[in-house]
């Protein structure tokens, strides 16, 4: 079972709004005394911090799937819901946020950094806060917005100055283990480390940590062994130390080519981009298990050979600690060098600046999709989308109003200038977005109407006939009136009736 991970997938879903209240209030003698429904509670937000508590991402691993509290519905007597309760995860120091599409987001380096990868839903608003002077007792509601949901990649690369690199079998493990107070698993068989191991070394008043990389083999870079799973927690360290095994049996090996391969992985695998390359770092040489007399004879046959190509060597015994202190002293020396260039580093660092919306920044796109002969308008942006998402469509005065909020904010115009008419599909938002047969009489002000609550008369269809249609009823009247009178002439004409007797008939209906 795996006990040390590194990488995983979380997939989050933040918290939901709480949904507004529709209430009126109810008091002796005042049947209808105003609204007084609350407002609904925010969703919780999905956080990760970066702690020094933790050194691996095994617990997501397990659980990858996250998700945070809800809000609250408001309620009447303008109580507002409660807000959901933030979902906080604590990640090792050194994890590398990325989104779905590999973005990086942010890198946690520091203890107590903080990011919130999935934002809560807001909480609609209750009738109470809707209403206004004209609008005195709204029948509706604003529905919460759902929570943020997606996946997010999370990659912890070790915080550690130094970092051992080596063939496996070359006794990092047993190095690590004698300098520091780490335990790591030693045995006497390869690629017994299987995650990187993480041990503190007090060396005079300085304080610096190792990392144990799992061994090294030719084609690392490539993906062979367990060099490419493990070859980016060297990507922060300050300084190498190359651990060569001067007691190996396999036969083709020795401290050099051991070495050369292992300098040509570094080569091939790529930094991010700012970063020092591996090769270009501090880097020294032990050479270890000079406890065995034959490896001792090897290494003082090697070491000339490594100070020609300009490497400080030093033999050691992790079994022993024979030559230990010396070499935590020179580690020691690398590591304060380095911390005291990054410290007079001027460098400007490149910082997150949040600015104010542009005044001329547009809220609102409409685009084109589809054929010419049935197109179909997309309205993009932030505000219209969550108003969709605010909008109960059961209730026709919040339909309305959501009409009215898009007018003010110049979606209609906007679709005249794209060329809809009356009856065109309108999509507003994105692949799930909401579609509407778009009906631009509905762009006049609700307040202005006078409708029982929750309902809108725009909605009802328009009964009024226009002044064409009027025209033609009239004429379609007139038209009618002289045909009648026609034909009654045409009667008279032909004897089956004389005016005589349209006079008497008249006479005799007076008399009654």
């Amino acid at each position: 079972m795996a006990t040390f991970v590194d990488r995983v997938t979380l997939h989050l879903t933040a918290g939901h709004g709480g949904h507004g209240c529709v209430s009126v209030r109810r008091e002796k003698f005042k049947p209808l005394a105003g609204p007084d429904g609350g407002n609904g509670g925010d969703g919780g937000d999905i956080v990760l911090v970066a702690s020094s508590q933790e050194t691996t991402l095994l617990p997501y691993h397990r659980r990858p799937h996250r998700t945070s509290d809800n809000g609250g519905p408001g309620m009447g007597d303008n109580r507002s819901g409660f807000s959901g309760e933030d979902l906080v995860l604590p990640v090792p120091v050194g994890t590398v946020v990325r989104d779905a599409d590999g973005t990086e987001l942010v890198d946690l380096t520091a203890e107590g950094m903080r990011i919130v990868v999935g934002p809560g839903g807001q909480g609609g608003l209750g009738n109470a806060a809707l209403a206004t002077t004209k609008r005195k007792a709204p029948g509706f509601a604003l529905l919460g917005t759902p929570g943020w949901t997606g996946d997010v990649l999370l990659e912890l690369k070790t915080v550690a100055d130094v970092a051992l690199v080596g063939y496996p079998s070359a006794g990092k493990s047993s190095l690590i283990a004698s300098i520091s107070a780490a335990k790591p698993k030693i045995a006497d068989y390869p690629f017994t480390t299987l995650h990187p191991n993480l041990g503190v070394v007090e060396s005079g008043e300085t304080r610096f940590t190792v990392a144990d990389v799992p061994g090294l083999i030719e084609g690392a870079s490539e993906g062979k062994g367990l060099g490419l799973e493990f070859l980016r927690h060297v990507e922060r360290c300050s300084a190498l130390l190359h651990v060569l095994d001067c007691a190996t049996l396999e036969p083709g090996r020795d401290p050099m080519s051991d070495l050369d391969v292992i300098l040509a992985e570094l080569a091939a695998y790529p930094v991010p981009e700012g970063q020092t390359p591996l090769l270009e770092r501090p880097q020294l040489v032990a050479l270890n298990k000079i406890d065995v007399p034959e490896a001792r004879e090897l290494a003082d046959f090697v070491r000339p050979e490594l100070e020609e190509r300009g490497y400080r060597v030093f033999e050691i015994s992790a079994v022993s600690r024979e030559g230990l202190r010396p070499l935590t002293f020179a580690l020691a020396e690398l590591v304060e060098s380095d911390r005291a260039t990054r410290a007079a580093d001027t460098t400007v660092r490149e910082r997150i600046v949040l600015r104010p919306r542009a005044v001329d920044e547009v809220e609102v796109t409409v685009t084109v999709e589809g054929s010419a002969e049935d197109p179909v308008y997309r309205v993009r942006g932030a505000k219209p989308e969550r108003w969709v998402h605010q909008t109960d469509f059961r209730n026709d005065e919040a339909v309305g109003y959501l009409a009215d909020r898009l007018a003010k904010l110049g979606v209609e115009d906007k679709l005249f200038q794209a060329g809809a008419i009356a009856g065109a599909t309108v999509v507003i938002g994105g692949e799930n977005g909401v579609v509407f047969d778009w009906e631009p009489t509905l762009t006049s002000a609700a307040e202005l109407m006078t409708a029982p609550r929750g309902s809108d008369p725009r909605l009802d269809g328009n009964a009024r006939l226009t002044r064409e249609e009027r025209r033609a009823n009239y004429f379609e009247r007139m038209d009618a009136k002289a045909e009648a009178r026609a034909e009654l002439e045409r009667e008279r004409e032909a004897g089956l009736w004389h005016q005589d007797d349209e006079q008497r008939d008249d006479q005799e209906d007076d008399e009654r």
